[in-house]
């Protein structure tokens, strides 16, 4: 049963107010997922624009990944005909 498939991921940077936002979005062919991040740059911090980008693009990706695994484990209940609802599984890592 093996497939290929292609999913396309755009991700927009842009500067707003001091804050640079991004926007992600995921798409399949048959549906598109976003997500969005953000950053702050402290007034007393060097200004990088680098960084700011860096991370609000990676809270953008860390965003749209929640989202994803949040509709994966949707269609997995969805489609799950044993009556029986799955637990979660335990947590990996350190304890927070």
């Amino acid at each position: 049963m093996s497939h290929t498939k292609e999913w396309k991921v755009r991700l927009y940077l842009f500067e707003e107010e001091g804050t640079t936002k991004a926007r992600v979005v995921l798409d399949t062919g048959t549906t598109a997922l976003t997500g969005h991040g953000a950053a702050h740059c402290n007034p007393a911090d060097t200004d990088v624009p680098e960084i700011g980008d860096e991370l609000a693009a990676g809270r953008a990706l860390h965003d749209l990944a929640r989202r994803l695994v949040n509709t994966a484990e949707g269609d997995i209940e969805d489609t799950d005909t044993s009556g029986t609802r799955r637990e979660a599984p335990a947590a990996i890592g350190w304890p927070m």
